[in-house]
Order: structure tokens, then C-alpha cells, then sequence
């Protein structure tokens, strides 16, 4: 009869550290998605998270899969500032709370940009929040025209090219002013009242000749 090798290892500490793991591979993910958008790879992820390729693979086996579990929790954040926004009396108020919270969220995260803006990243999940969010969403710009707040024209799928130029915004000048897509969202939504009105009080400067010059030059298109 074979003698007994001893009491195998503990199965416990091997779950704790793949969770450590798995938190650390999120946490990296999130940064480096954040500042380079979907372009960056596991390996991009794995290094800045100081772990190796194989620990990474082994939690999640394609980008995808990293995807999935990254955005689809903060899709439904995005789907439920809608929900909060249409439980506002002032229905112009609530489409413009909205329009600003999704885009301090944007303009914070590259990668959760390009998963609201483009279909190449994101299924299952984050496809089915993005779904939820459409009729939300549709339903705050109704309320609003409703109301006589928003041009009677502004339609849906409009939503997404605002968002669009704010992102497009932060790109061409993150490197000078990160915080100027402020200035030219609030004239944005001046331009979208259905009766003009009083301008609003712009929340941000402009960018100075010398800022200009400095954005042109650091762009990468």
C-alpha cells in the first residue's frame, strides 16, 4: 500500500490569489484602456500590471473577454444615470444633467468612449446594455421636447455625434487643457434649446493662441 504524501495544499489561498489577480488585471485594464483606448492589448495590460501574459490569459482568454467584464458594469452606470435623469420634474434640466454626466465619464475614459461610439468592441453584455440604453435615452429627448426645452429635431441618434465631438474634443486637446470639452459642451447645448435664450456662463477659458498652436502640433490624428 502507497504511504501517504501528506494533507495536499490548501485550495483557498489559490482562489484568494487568482481574485488578487484578477482585480489587479481589472485595475491595469481600466488605466490603460482609459488612456489608450481598445488599441492596447492583454499583453499591454498584463505588463502594466506587472504580471506575466499567462496569468492574464488565464483569467480572461481574448481581449474580448476583458472587455466584456470591464464595460458592461459601466454601461449600466451610464444606463442608469437615464433611469435617475427621468425621475426629474424638469424634463430640459434632466436631458442636460444627463448629457453632462456621460460625459465627464467619457471624457475621463477613452476605452469606454469607443465602446459607446463603435460596435468592433462588445457583445453579450455590454451589447445589452447598450440596448437598455436606447429607449432611455429616447425617452429623455421626447420628454424634453415635449416640454418645449429641446429643438423638435434633435433626434436620437444625435446623441451619440454629441458625444462624438466631445470626444473628439478631449483628443485634440488633452494635452493642453483636458478640461476644455467643458466650454464647448455648454455652447453645444445652448445651440440645442428649442427658444434661444440668455447664453449660459461658459465653465471653462479658451485656449489661447500659444494653446492652439501647442494642440496642433501635439495631435496625432
Amino acid at each position: 500500500m502507497a504511504r501517504d504524501a501528506g494533507p495536499a495544499a490548501p485550495a483557498r489561498p489559490l482562489r484568494r490569489d487568482a481574485e488578487l489577480n484578477r482585480r489587479r488585471i481589472l485595475a491595469s485594464a481600466r488605466e490603460v484602456f482609459g488612456r489608450r483606448g481598445l488599441e492596447a492589448t492583454l499583453d499591454d495590460i498584463a505588463h502594466h500590471a506587472g504580471l506575466g501574459v499567462g496569468t492574464v490569459y488565464r483569467r480572461f482568454p481574448s481581449k474580448e473577454h476583458l472587455v466584456e467584464a470591464m464595460f458592461a458594469e459601466r454601461m449600466e452606470e451610464i444606463g442608469d444615470l437615464a433611469v435617475k435623469s427621468l425621475k426629474a420634474d424638469d424634463a430640459w434640466q434632466a436631458f442636460v444633467d444627463f448629457t453632462w454626466q456621460a460625459a465627464e465619464l467619457h471624457s475621463a475614459d477613452r476605452g469606454l468612449r469607443e465602446i459607446m461610439l463603435s460596435n468592433k468592441f462588445g457583445h453579450d453584455h455590454v451589447a445589452e446594455e447598450k440596448a437598455r440604453m436606447v429607449p432611455l435615452i429616447t425617452q429623455l429627448i421626447e420628454r424634453a421636447q415635449a416640454a418645449g426645452g429641446l429643438r423638435p429635431d434633435f433626434a436620437p441618434s444625435d446623441m451619440a455625434l454629441v458625444h462624438m465631438m466631445v470626444g473628439s474634443v478631449v483628443e485634440f486637446t488633452c494635452a493642453v487643457d483636458p478640461d476644455l470639452w467643458r466650454r464647448s459642451l455648454a455652447m453645444l447645448l445652448d445651440g440645442l434649446r428649442a427658444q434661444p435664450g440668455k447664453p449660459s456662463t461658459l465653465p471653462h477659458p479658451p485656449l489661447d493662441e500659444h494653446e492652439i498652436e501647442e494642440a496642433m502640433s501635439c495631435w496625432r490624428p
